[in-house]
């Protein structure tokens, strides 16, 4: 070969080497779907997104660089629209879909049968029919449970003892929510063991919620117990102000229910969910099937107090539930 050629050629080369180097530096962006059923305004919706993209971060997967997320917010909507957003995130062809809780997973579910599926904050997926078992889920779907419906007889020791008198306790749900009549099962067979009362009101509006509690506080010693859904979530402060305003005893499910001011609540610290939830996510991004991993539980659960509450309502929480409390709020 000319000395020229040669030249020629080993420059040509050195020119193409470094195209080919970035061209294997650039990653293929993969697309994952949020269905989550929250309004897109509310704090708490934003803290879990917040908390699934820093377990996303954590395992290399970063949104805009090498991953796309389609949200879909649905907390607000009728039973139609919650199906039409579902079938349309389903229309984009992500590679995965996360959602959450039960209401969002409910809707999904008869959109695919074929695109994995992680759900984040689902109370007795195999009682709901989700998944076939929690070892082996089957099918399109795995993810994360948030509580057993036993977790409703811890609401009504707990409202016993924070307020001792409570001799009739009133319970608000969500009647479109899969989960509802199963708390009230539970809290009802608790009650009874007690001796406690209860009854349910099912609230569809912040007129029905009114109603519905001002009826319960003119009952002399009334507790309240705020079924878990949605609705509740995003109408929580008017609930809250309710209860404080007729000094009604309460206990809620979640955290973020005392961070805007309620009593106490007993629950599953649903941020630490969406965080482990991005774990399947990667798994499934990177080959395995949902239906050969196991549903995986809650693990951390956290009982908080609101003493300035208490003080509204007159109320003194026990020592002993004090000392036990994971988080004091003055």
């Amino acid at each position: 070969m000319r000395r020229r050629e040669f030249i020629a050629l080993v420059g040509g080369a050195a020119v193409t080497w470094p195209l080919v180097a970035h061209a294997q530096q650039i990653e293929r962006v993969r697309k994952l779907g949020v269905l989550i059923a929250s309004l897109e305004i509310d704090p708490e919706g934003q803290a879990r997104i917040a908390a699934l993209r820093q377990g996303l971060q954590e395992l290399g997967w970063i949104e805009g660089r090498n991953i796309k997320i389609e949200y879909r917010w649905i907390a607000a909507d009728s039973d139609r629209i919650k199906s039409a957003d579902a079938a349309a995130l389903v229309a984009l062809k992500p590679e995965v879909i996360l959602a959450g809780p039960t209401s969002a997973l409910a809707v999904l579910r008869p959109e695919t049968q074929t695109i994995p599926i992680v759900f984040v904050q689902v109370t007795d997926p195999v009682g709901s029919g989700f998944v076939s078992s929690l070892d082996h889920p089957g099918g399109n779907i795995t993810g994360f449970s948030q509580f057993e419906f036993t977790v409703g007889a811890k609401w009504v020791e707990l409202l016993k003892q924070i307020a001792p008198s409570v001799a009739r306790i009133g319970m608000i749900y969500d009647p479109v929510n899969p989960t509802s009549a199963n708390y009230i099962s539970v809290i009802d067979q608790a009650a009874k063991s007690l001796r406690v009362e209860t009854h349910s009101y099912a609230v569809r509006t912040a007129d029905e919620i009114q109603r519905a509690i001002t009826t319960i506080a003119a009952e002399p010693n009334s507790g309240l117990i705020p079924l878990p859904s949605p609705l509740i979530v995003s109408h929580r402060e008017l609930v809250i102000a309710l209860a404080i305003r007729t000094r009604l005893p309460h206990i809620y499910s979640f955290r973020y229910y005392v961070m805007s001011g309620a009593l106490a609540s007993y629950g599953v610290d649903s941020h630490d969910l969406y965080r482990r939830a991005a774990s399947y996510v990667d798994r499934i991004l990177k080959g395995e099937k949902p239906g050969e991993l196991p549903v995986q539980e809650a693990t951390k659960f956290e009982l908080v107090i609101n003493l300035k509450a208490a003080r509204a309502l007159g109320l003194t929480f026990p020592p002993t539930l004090l000392a036990t409390a994971d988080e004091v709020i003055e």
